[in-house]
Formats: structure tokens, sequence, C-alpha cells
């Protein structure tokens, strides 16, 4: 009989989830302030990091900026400090678990508790797997997966005493779906989509923790450089070009405004994460050929070792 009655509530709110998913969709959703808040981001120094970190000033945030880059970093937090944002500079390597613990005491010394956590710092290493060094694969996974637990160990703590915060994933379409050519780069995204998501339900599961969100980003290729030359079929491209890195922050930072817990950017990136799902694995082969995706890395490998020769040749001259 219990089970029976739990079945029935458990329909309810399925039918209910829909439903105010719908209404959501159609009106738009209650946005919430921000004004205020510390909101810390990783990888602030260039790319998505430092327009996610304009974006929270223009909403009144306090920033504390992170990055391996200590000059890049400083750039964003004048930026940052020229809309009237107070903003703290902070050169942390992620690839080490004790750079982040030492770093994260002195936020909390010299700022306070962090409110609002931006994991957006990402790397590839650029190589197919047979012909990259052991060192650039395992940067890739700590930076990229490893850090998620060490920063959240870091900071989620003083969210749940508060019951107030806010977690933010930027993983990858990668992270739902893989393609050839990058397996650090989809293995160490796999496992930032895992980590979030089953962060996300432990919080869900503990009594009287409703005031700690969670939402986890999954942008198509963003258009900052870091997959330059990364081309599916020339036919095609047009009607999924790379993404603009500031209409993406932007369509990131309404889903976190409205403590959307998960948001595809752009939105036919949820199609392909289904059919992953629901078809059989050479039908999904065939997709990958048809469009160019099974071989669309390997472009992008090219353009990475021109880089790196170029930026060898330049140095050692």
């Amino acid at each position: 009989m219990i089970v029976i009655i739990d079945l029935v509530l458990m329909l309810l709110n399925l039918t209910y989830s829909i439903l105010h998913a719908v209404v959501r969709c159609a009106v738009g959703p209650r946005l919430k302030s921000v004004s205020g808040e510390v909101c810390l981001i990783t990888g602030a120094g260039g790319g998505l990091g430092r327009l996610f970190a304009l974006e929270f000033a223009r909403e009144e945030a306090e920033l504390v900026l992170w990055d391996c880059n200590t000059e890049a970093n400083e750039h964003t937090a004048r930026l940052v400090r020229a809309l009237g944002r107070k903003a703290h500079a902070y050169t942390v390597d992620l690839s080490q678990r004790e750079s982040i613990y030492q770093t994260a005491g002195r936020v909390r010394e010299e700022v306070g508790d962090v409110t609002i956590l931006v994991n957006n710092a990402g790397v590839v290493a650029g190589r197919r797997l047979l012909e990259c060094p052991d060192e650039l694969l395992e940067r890739t996974l700590l930076v990229n997966c490893h850090a998620l637990f060490w920063m959240t160990k870091a900071f989620l703590p003083s969210m749940k005493a508060k019951n107030h915060g806010h977690i933010v994933t930027v993983a990858s379409t990668l992270g739902l779906f893989s393609t050839a050519g990058v397996e650090d780069y989809c293995a160490s995204k796999f496992g930032a989509v895992g980590f979030h998501e089953s962060l996300t339900h432990s919080l869900l599961s503990e009594d009287g923790l409703d005031g700690v969100k969670t939402s986890l980003i999954c942008p198509y290729i963003v258009n900052t450089g870091m997959f330059a030359g990364c081309q599916i079929r020339k036919e095609l491209q047009g009607l999924i070009p790379a993404l603009d890195p500031l209409h993406c922050v932007q369509e990131s930072m309404k889903a976190i405004l409205a403590d959307q817990k998960m948001i595809c950017i752009p939105r036919v990136m949820y199609l392909a994460s289904i059919s992953r799902a629901l078809l059989p694995w050479d039908a999904n082969v065939a997709t990958y050929r048809f469009m160019g995706g099974d071989k669309c890395m390997y472009s992008f490998i090219k353009t990475k070792q021109h880089q790196q020769a170029v930026n060898g040749h330049t140095h050692s001259s």
C-alpha cells in the first residue's frame, strides 16, 4: 500500500515538474539577485572566465578571481573595478591540491565566505593519445575534474552552514557525448558532469538544505581559441557554428540566476545527448560521420601542433 501511495506521489511530482518547466519556458523564469554575494571564478584570466567576472560585476557581486596567469588575472580585476565592483585576484595552480586549499584559506581570511563558486577553468592537451606525454594527460584531468572535488571541499562547508550558496560547473557537451582525438578532455568533462550531478543529488537528499543551489553548464565549442581549427562538415557549419563567448556566458547567467539545474548551449545539443542514449551505437556512429563529428577534432590537433611548432621556433630564436 505504501508503495502505491509513493508511486502516485511520484507521478504527481513528475507531472508538476513537467508543467512547471513548460510554464517557465513560456513566461520566462524569475531571476534572483546576487548583489553583495562573494563570487569566486576559476580561470578568470581570459575567455569565458573574464566574461563571467564582468557579468557578475554588472549584477553587483564581489569578485574573487583565480587563475594561473597572474598578469591576465590582474587585467580582469582592473576591468571589474572599472565597473565599480570589488575584485580580489589570486594566482593559483588548480592542478595542485595544496595550492587550492592554501589559497582558499587566504580567501576566507582576506575576503570572507564564498557564496557563489563558478568552476570554469579548463585545459586540453591537444594531442593524440599515443603521442601525448603523460603529464599533459594528467594535467587535463587534474584541472578539469579533480579540482572540482578540492574546490567543493574548500567552499561548500560554509555554504551548508548558512544554507546559502550556489555551485556552478562549466562542463561541456563533450561531457555528455564524445568524439575522437580528445580522450583526455572527454574523460575529464564526463567526470565533471558525473561529479556535479552526484553532488546535486547529495544536496537535495539532505533535509533542510534547500538554499544551496547548483547549475551545470554544457556549452558546445566556444569561439575562445581553445579549440581553434575544430570543424564539422562544411555544409553544416552554418547550422551549428562555434558559440560566441559573450552569448554563451549570457545564456549561462540566465540559467544561474534562475537556479536552473542544467543548460545545454545551444539547445539543439539536447538532441545529441538524447540520441546517444536512445540510438544503437552504430546509428550514432553513422550520424557522427554524416556530420563530420567523428573527426572534427583532427583539424584542431593539427592547428595546435602548428601553433606549438611556431611558438617553439619563436622561443628558440
